[in-house]
């Protein structure tokens, strides 16, 4: 059954980022079909492989701010203090304040790029959106992350540190639980 569930996503994926190129060039492309009755959305779906670049990096971050998100629930533990927890094992009050702050964080953060990319995709030129989801994206992911780590410095007594491949390797071990034990069918 996990193969499957697996096999599902990545088809979900594919999905994701092949019906929009698809439509493009069946419909669009053809001009079998106008989107007379939604003239602003014609644009974009005249742009064919950007829109399937833009719906993507929707996407991505869509998926990033409902990962982050979903988890301040209540009930909930946030995403960040699992990883701390994940790391560390017990933590402090102080700690998970922090942690549940910087979860915030990043949900805002998700949805400030998300909302930027729509922005400018919809009202700005072109080159603009470009230049935001192509030169500016990595380089604003890595400022939150610094911007983090100096927050972290100051707002905790004792703030814990990491070595990159220390925290690279606690991400990649966030799947384990979820895979299936060997031998099962």
């Amino acid at each position: 059954m996990g193969g499957y569930a697996r096999a599902r996503g990545g088809l979900g994926v594919v999905a994701l980022v092949l019906v929009p190129v698809l439509f493009h060039l069946a419909i669009v492309e053809t001009g079998h079909v106008r989107l007379a009755l939604v003239p602003r959305v014609w644009p974009l779906f005249k742009l064919g492989f950007v829109t399937a670049s833009a719906l993507t990096h929707w996407a991505i971050y869509t998926t990033l701010l409902l990962t982050f998100a979903l988890t301040l629930l209540p009930g909930r533990e946030p995403l960040i203090s699992a990883m701390a927890r994940r790391m560390h094992g017990g933590m402090s009050d102080e700690m998970m304040v922090y942690t549940r702050r910087v979860t915030i964080a990043w949900s805002v953060f998700c949805a400030a790029q998300l909302a930027t990319s729509v922005t400018l995709f919809c009202f700005a030129p072109l080159v603009v959106w470009s230049f935001f989801v192509n030169i500016l994206d990595l380089p604003l992911v890595a400022a939150m992350f610094a911007a983090e780590y100096a927050v972290r410095l100051r707002a905790l007594r004792d703030p814990p540190r990491h070595s990159l491949a220390a925290i690279l390797s606690m991400i990649a071990d966030v799947r384990k639980p979820l895979e299936e034990p060997a031998g099962l069918l």
